[in-house]
């Protein structure tokens, strides 16, 4: 008979909200809580209101009691530890102990996993994934996180903080990223990294409609794009290329059967993704680039909660206490 998961708590932490449901065992959240997070209030304040959302998302489910805690967060942490150890969205937040803090609070296991590793275990399990063996998963939004799961196993890495894949090199010597190196895809396809470039074009003096807006987002780039705007279109072009250069790395390396690409950037539907595909589809090694597809991910805004109810739930099968004794 198979086994039949029980409600888990998930807990994501964000650099600008806070976010909580109970996840079941086909995936879905219930109870679903958001807040900001002001992170300038420190960690104690901030995950005591964490928790605080916590248990209201347990009370409006209205399910049995959670058996476990599963909790999302940018890294890098030390996941065996539950340790928040210096997240850059999260600045000040130094060898934050969130997963005893967590234990204290619920009295349940509790498991600490990078937010995009658990979006894209969520997504393999529940979302564009389903059915895959091998599958890269990237979100392209403030910045550029990923997962990657191999012979349908989450691949974590040595120290747990596998998957960076925004930290790919596109240009060396190029743009600065928030790792401090040159040229990462993080510092030409994030939603920063667009903005940035349109904000500096337009400083330089560079003509473009999107000179009438205050600070122009990367939506507003894609936007600008979509209408011919010159200045727009050589912006966004860059940014395809970045992503389609460093997914033909990643399809040559991993040779996945799919790769999924979230995040608010991938919010400009096919502006973005036919060109990524035809890059990977003309430079990737051909038995590679045969097998590979290139779709958009399906858990939407909900991803990290599913993707942390994921790893409470694999937690649970395999009767340890913590996520990676």
């Amino acid at each position: 008979m198979e086994h039949v998961l029980p409600p888990v708590l998930s807990l994501d932490i964000g650099g600008t909200k806070l976010a909580a449901g109970v996840v079941t065992g086909d995936g879905r959240i219930h109870g679903w809580q958001v807040t900001p997070t002001r992170r300038e209030e420190g960690p104690q304040r901030v995950l005591t209101r964490l928790f605080d959302l916590g248990r209201k998302a347990v009370a409006e489910a209205g399910l049995p009691e959670v058996a476990a805690v599963g909790i999302s967060c940018g890294g890098p942490l030390d996941t065996a530890a539950g340790v928040l150890e210096c997240p850059p969205h999260l600045p000040g937040w130094i060898d934050v102990p969130v997963g005893a803090m967590a234990a204290e609070a619920f009295g349940v296991p509790w498991a600490l996993e990078n937010d995009a590793t658990a979006a894209a275990l969520g997504e393999f399990r529940y979302g564009a994934g389903r059915g895959t063996s091998t599958m890269l998963y990237l979100t392209i939004s403030t910045g550029v996180g990923g997962g990657s799961v191999i012979g349908g196993r989450l691949h974590r890495g040595a120290a747990g903080n596998g998957g960076e894949l925004g930290h790919v090199m596109v240009r060396p010597g190029g743009r600065k990223c928030t790792c401090a190196r040159l040229g990462c895809l993080e510092a030409y396809a994030s939603g920063t990294a667009i903005a940035e470039r349109a904000r500096e074009a337009l400083a330089a003096g560079r003509s473009s409609s999107l000179s009438a807006i205050d600070r122009p987002t990367a939506e507003d780039v894609s936007r600008a794009a979509a209408a011919g705007d010159p200045l727009a279109c050589e912006i966004w072009d860059e940014t395809t290329w970045a992503l389609g250069s460093a997914l033909t790395d990643l399809v040559n390396a991993f040779e996945p059967e799919l790769v999924v690409l979230g995040g608010g950037v991938t919010r400009s539907g096919s502006l973005l993704f036919d060109p990524v595909a035809a890059i990977v589809a003309r430079d990737a090694m051909p038995p590679a680039a045969r097998g590979a597809r290139i779709e958009p991910a399906r858990l939407g805004a909900g991803v990290c909660v599913v993707g942390a109810g994921a790893v409470a739930h694999d937690l649970l099968v395999s009767g340890r206490t913590t996520a990676h004794e």
